[in-house]
């Protein structure tokens, strides 16, 4: 058993480490298009496009890498069976889209909703979609065999090949053009979105290329367990949608309900600024990774339950996402330059975004209680009531408010999706949170950084606003380690607090 326990800790650090790092160097792009794009309209271009990508991946994939996992593990069933009926499954729905994308394309790039989106745009971000739909059914029987490094490595492989094509069309190419304007004569730098399509086109079909060893397999196809698969699946299919559109809809939606002129470049600020928050996403991932372990052993020690770890990792996940929010907004001075300065203006959204990730981090942990009580049925609810306060607000307000909209409808749909999620669990799986905790150190995060908001509104000097907002900043740090952290309890650390 410890053996089992000690070779799951394993993977999922593996997993996890690969997700964050992947996620971290893919997130590095959006400083270099901010200075190398053209214009912000550009940037509100790649925004819309990849939003509409994080849409249709789900629809693609219709839930079946989770039924996947389901029917491989299933005794009856032959996983080779499962696992080749999924591929064949997802390869001609995949196949399908490619060919009706490809036939009607003049019409699909006035979906979009702005004249800027070419239909050659299109055909790149459709090819684009089929190959990743199909490699993530290869991925996802890599995780059911249990090979963890190879995931991971392929996963990195991916990312850093993005990264690598993108140096090489922005950073690489102006320098060879002017060195060698004959042979490079090809290149110019206003087609910024096709280079950041081509290099996604390439590093995707690279990525299926390693991928290959993995459909070396016996094809079989099983119409009859596909249609159980489906009836799985496509449930899945609900939630993922109405999860994704929780996350994306204001960027698919604001072409159609912005009334400036200018509507693209609003969009490339937005975007720009909504991925400087993101780094509250990374951190909840993390935090699950690294920190959550940590709690659940302590949790395995006699006279402990299992609801007491979950109430310390939520307790944890608040005190640290609240640590997070104050350095981002403390040091802004410093992390707005991951932008070019054209975008700034947009770096208002970042506290309001950053707070409602946080509490969407939160309703994840509170998740927990319709996934042990089989009421999975709820998250699609809950999704769907996050979806309506989404919508509802930036269909009020966009037209009026522009991209400040779109934050708070952002905010306002996590914090109402976290406290629905929070009432329902304390009816059929209470918890005892700590919720003195929780409101003690929210207030106390919320004047300070009241503190650092007013340091940046009236002390001119860059140097000292960074002075007293690290004050700011470790004021927080000290409250939270006094009251709160068992430092002597954590590995490592704690020798050096012990008596």
């Amino acid at each position: 058993m410890a053996g089992g326990m000690k070779t799951l800790a394993k993977e999922t650090a593996i997993y996890g480490v690969s997700s964050i790092l992947g996620k971290f160097l893919n997130w590095l792009l959006t400083p270099l298009w901010s200075y190398v794009l053209i214009n912000q309209s550009q940037m509100g271009e790649v925004g819309l496009l990849y939003s509409w990508t994080a849409l249709i991946i789900v629809v693609l994939t219709y839930g079946m890498e989770t039924g996947l996992f389901r029917f491989a593990n299933k005794e009856k069933e032959n996983p080779n069976t499962v696992y080749s009926t999924t591929l064949i499954s997802i390869g001609a729905t995949s196949l399908l889209f490619v060919a009706v994308a490809i036939l009607f394309l003049q019409p699909f790039s006035t979906v979009f909703g702005s004249p800027n989106i070419k239909p050659h745009y299109v055909l790149l971000l459709t090819i684009i979609l089929g190959l990743d739909a199909f490699s993530a059914i290869p991925f996802a029987y890599l995780r059911f065999q249990k090979r963890p490094i190879r995931f991971a490595s392929i996963q990195i492989l991916n990312v850093v090949a993005t990264i690598v094509f993108n140096l090489f069309f922005f950073v690489a190419c102006p320098w060879l053009a002017v060195k060698f304007p004959e042979t490079f004569a090809w290149f110019d730098i206003r087609n910024g979105v096709d280079f950041i399509l081509i290099s996604n086109l390439l590093a995707s079909s690279i990525r299926l290329l390693l991928l290959s060893p993995q459909l070396n397999v016996k094809y079989v196809f099983d119409a009859k367990l596909l249609r159980k698969m489906l009836a799985y699946s496509l449930p899945l299919l609900v939630l993922g949608f109405a999860g994704i559109m929780n996350q994306i809809l204001d960027k698919i939606l604001y072409p159609y309900l912005s009334t400036e002129p200018d509507f693209m470049e609003q969009l490339g600020v937005y975007s720009a600024s909504f991925k400087i928050a993101v780094i509250m996403v990374m951190f909840a991932q993390a935090f699950r990774y690294a920190f959550e372990p940590f709690i659940f052993a302590k949790n395995k020690e006699p006279g402990n339950d299992n609801r007491n770890a979950y109430s310390e990792a939520t307790r944890y996940f608040i005190l640290f996402g609240l640590l997070i929010f104050l350095a981002v907004t403390g040091y802004m001075d410093i992390i707005k330059y991951l932008l070019k300065s054209t975008y700034h203006e947009g770096l208002q959204i970042v506290p309001i975004v950053m707070i409602g990730e946080l509490f969407f981090g939160v309703y994840f942990n509170l998740s927990l209680w319709y996934k042990l009580t089989d009421k999975t049925q709820w998250g699609t609810y809950l999704s769907i009531f996050g979806l309506a306060i989404t919508l509802a607000i930036n269909i009020l307000f966009v037209p009026q408010f522009g991209y400040m909209a779109c934050a708070w409808a952002s905010f306002f749909a996590n914090v109402a999706m976290m406290l629905a999620s929070y009432f329902l669990g304390q009816k059929y799986y209470p918890i005892n949170y700590n919720l003195k905790s929780a409101a003690t150190f929210f207030a106390l995060a919320l004047v300070l950084y009241a503190g650092i908001a007013l340091s940046h509104r009236y002390v001119g000097s860059v140097w000292l606003r960074l002075l007293i907002n690290s004050v700011i900043v470790a004021v927080y740090m000290l409250a939270v380690i006094k009251k709160e952290v068992p430092l002597r309890e954590i590995p490592v650390i704690g020798r050096y607090f012990k008596k």
